[in-house]
């Protein structure tokens, strides 16, 4: 499966780190390296670097072992959630970072994986946890949550326009009989939303499983904790790059790059004040996305929207 996968905008992600980590000792966090793609064309495009690989997926952590184990000791691998990052550099001692990579999402092998449940295509146990040891399951949080936070699941994670009826739908049925596996959620979603939204809407099922995977996963709130904790661990000239693969997790990246890319000076004083300039500096104009040859190639690169940031300035104490 690793040989199989295709990282994301590759050539770019490169372009963006180059700078960052050529030609000397530098230490890069992929802070989801999943198979470990991404991870494997950096270490072989800088002989000098070392890299941290994070993933809360034990299977994911196993597959990109294989791939990357010709590197030696130039990489280490953790099982952790990317909101640990500092934790993580902490417990090697490390004070910064030249760069720090998010591909964020649910990843291939993943979705492959019948039995993981993220895939509405096919009939398998609601689990979706990216870290199977742990944590409530999609099934747990469908038959447990009172029916007014159901509704906020899916109108929040998922941008239901039918959340109320979904949810009026799913407490019918789990009162006569809990939720336990995708298929009978998919008809019961064909069901709950009208003909006309399945024509224009795309597949009916896939906002539920979505808002479901980012509730079980605490993706959203997991990621406003770890990018300004990632900016934070950069060295000043460190690089960090995000992929995110829908609207939810871009605009959380947004947010938190134009608010540490802004002037605290206040308006109107002709210099800037000492501590007050930016802390980054932005690399992209805005979102970038995937070109029609790799989408082609690579189907998972349609969504993409890619953000990337140079630290510029150490924070004010």
């Amino acid at each position: 499966m690793a040989a199989e996968h295709v990282p994301v905008l590759l050539g770019r992600v490169l372009e963006l780190f180059a700078p960052a980590v050529a030609g000397r000792p530098a230490v890069l966090v992929d802070a989801t390296v999943g198979l470990g793609g991404h991870s494997d064309a950096l270490l072989s495009a800088h002989p000098r670097l070392r890299l941290i690989a994070l993933d809360r997926d034990p299977q994911a952590l196993e597959r990109s072992a294989e791939r990357l184990a010709h590197h030696g000791d130039r990489v280490e691998l953790v099982h952790a959630v990317y909101d640990r990052i500092p934790e993580v550099l902490a417990d090697r001692h490390l004070s910064t970072v030249d760069g720090v990579l998010f591909d964020l999402g649910v990843s291939s092998m993943q979705l492959d994986r019948t039995d993981r449940g993220f895939a509405y295509a096919r009939d398998a146990p609601l689990d979706m946890r990216m870290d199977p040891t742990t944590g409530p399951t999609a099934a747990d949080v469908l038959n447990t949550y009172p029916p007014a936070e159901l509704v906020r699941v899916l109108r929040d994670y998922g941008e239901e326009r039918f959340a109320q009826r979904i949810v009026k739908a799913v407490v019918a049925q789990r009162e006569r009989e809990p939720f336990s596996r995708s298929d009978r959620l998919v008809r019961l979603l064909y069901d709950a939303v009208p003909a006309a939204s399945r024509r224009t809407g795309g597949h009916p099922a896939k906002r539920t499983f979505q808002a479901l995977r980012i509730e079980v996963n605490s993706e959203l709130p997991v990621l406003r904790e770890a990018i300004p904790a990632a900016v934070k661990a950069l060295s000043v000239g460190g690089r960090i790059v995000v992929e995110s693969y829908q609207s939810l997790e871009d605009r959380i990246v947004k947010q938190a790059f134009v608010e540490l890319a802004k002037s605290r000076t206040p308006p109107g004083l002709p210099v800037e004040l000492p501590g007050h300039g930016p802390e980054l500096k932005l690399l992209t104009r805005g979102a970038e996305k995937a070109g029609e040859n790799e989408i082609e190639h690579n189907p998972r690169a349609a969504s993409v929207r890619l953000r990337a940031a140079q630290r510029i300035r150490e924070a004010a104490v």
